[in-house]
């Protein structure tokens, strides 16, 4: 069975491309990546004595891919694990909210327009895919989670030379039901909904302006997501969430600027958030952002920049900005403290960073960067009288990546946070007796090899 089994595969894709019609093409690929991680204070300082995290993830995702006149699909099946989270001898053990197999990927994209027009294109893309735009912010497949991000999502696309024009929604369900259209966004497990730790949308409407510059791009961006409304009820004397068809809804909207000047790269980004949150409070809140990165030579750059969400908020408006469905790992520090799972009170965030990146040769790639973050609103009182500072702490990223080859990389990375009394306060993280060091390692192994079927 050893022998015939990579044989049988061979001739399943050797079948497969004879099958194809003329000027259809098949990509097969893969992604082993396995990464260990040393935790001691990531996401949130620990309380002293605590012992620090080991372990190690695994992803393993296939892709395919199909692309003939006017159609393209893509498909990716991926698994999720920890090292040993599962029995060696038999699955039937395996807590199912542990169980990490699901379809990452699965879409068609169909050219609606006459084939012969290369300049405008008018586009359907539809079924299980990611949502990926400009720098990932906002909208991102947050790759470097092991299990990323996907929408169930319709996006139709116009595209004329360096013009675009996207407009996409999704509406979700837990299930094919008789009446109503009640939606649970609880997710199963002891999982957040999202990477800032709030529920499931019930739906969402996004369009996307976007064009072309000469070495960058700029872009307009309006979302509404909207989040179910519920209630608590009691059960055999337990309180229960029960939740409504109704629905809350919150509007992003603002503009995006990237672009280089012979050797300044420029970036800047300004949005603004209203309407509900989750919590039925009306919202008004801001997203600022400017960064300058500077190429000393082809082989070093240096940059600097600061980020500016708003938080806080008075009487029944909040001033919280959320981060939508982006990759905070790119922005707020490798540790993670900020706009992921593990929340800081919607307090808001300044980040004021220095960054620097060097490509020593075709296969190293070196970047470093130290942040400084304070809360963007006033933290509530210790003790009823002292106000405490807004500085959060500090924060001290160095990365390492060395390419074997283009299919086989291999990474490094080591953190360092000192938070401050401020930041692991009650209004804020919340931690007793915490340890104001922390640190955080990771050695990731990523394979990825592709194949092209013509």
């Amino acid at each position: 069975m050893k022998k015939l089994f990579p044989g049988g595969i061979m001739l399943l894709l050797c079948c497969t491309c004879w099958l194809l019609p003329a000027h259809a093409q098949f990509s097969l690929s893969a992604q082993l990546r396995t990464r260990t991680e040393l935790r001691d204070g990531q996401g949130a300082p620990l309380p002293e004595g605590t012992s620090p995290a080991v372990f190690t993830s695994q992803r393993t995702r296939l892709s395919a891919g199909f692309t003939a006149s006017r159609i393209r699909l893509g498909l990716a099946i991926q698994d999720v694990r920890v090292w040993g989270q599962d029995a060696s001898t038999i699955n039937r053990t395996t807590t199912a909210n542990n169980n990490g197999l699901m379809l990452h990927e699965a879409w068609a994209e169909v050219l609606l327009t006459d084939t012969a027009s290369a300049r405008r294109r008018l586009l359907l893309k539809i079924g299980r895919q990611e949502l990926l735009y400009d720098d990932s912010r906002l909208l991102g497949n947050l790759d470097w989670l092991q299990q990323a991000r996907r929408h169930d999502a319709l996006v139709l696309k116009y595209e004329q030379d360096a013009w675009m024009l996207h407009a996409g929604g999704a509406f979700n369900q837990n299930k094919e039901g008789a009446a109503g259209t009640v939606y649970d966004p609880t997710p199963p497990g002891n999982y957040p909904g999202n990477t800032n730790g709030g529920r499931n949308y019930k739906s969402l409407q996004f369009l996307y302006a976007g064009r072309k510059l000469h070495n960058g791009n700029v872009s307009f961006l309006f979302l509404a997501d909207q989040f179910s409304r519920s209630y608590t009820d009691t059960v055999d004397n337990t309180p229960v969430t029960k939740w409504e068809d109704a629905t809350r809804n919150r509007m992003t909207t603002g503009l995006y600027f990237n672009n280089t000047f012979r050797r300044v790269t420029l970036t800047a980004a300004g949005y603004y958030q209203f309407g509900k949150n989750v919590e039925g409070r009306n919202l008004s809140a801001t997203l600022l952002s400017a960064a300058v990165q500077y190429a000393c030579s082809k082989a070093f750059s240096i940059g600097a920049g600061a980020d500016y969400t708003s938080g806080g908020g008075s009487g029944n408006t909040s001033h919280a900005f959320d981060p939508l469905y982006g990759t905070p790992h790119k922005f707020w520090g490798n540790m993670d403290y900020f706009y992921v799972a593990s929340g800081f009170g919607n307090r808001g965030l300044q980040d004021y960073y220095l960054g620097a990146k060097l490509k020593a040769g075709s296969k190293w790639l070196l970047t470093a960067a130290a942040h400084e973050f304070f809360s963007a609103s006033t933290l509530p009182s210790i003790d009823g009288r002292t106000t405490p500072s807004r500085r959060f702490g500090t924060e001290a990223d160095l990365t390492a990546v060395f390419s074997l080859t283009p299919m086989i990389a291999f990474e490094g990375g080591y953190s360092y946070f000192r938070s401050t009394e401020s930041l692991t306060s009650v209004g804020v993280k919340n931690i007793s007796n915490p340890d104001h060091s922390s640190n955080w390692a990771y050695l990731m192994v990523s394979i990825k090899p592709s194949w092209l079927f013509k």
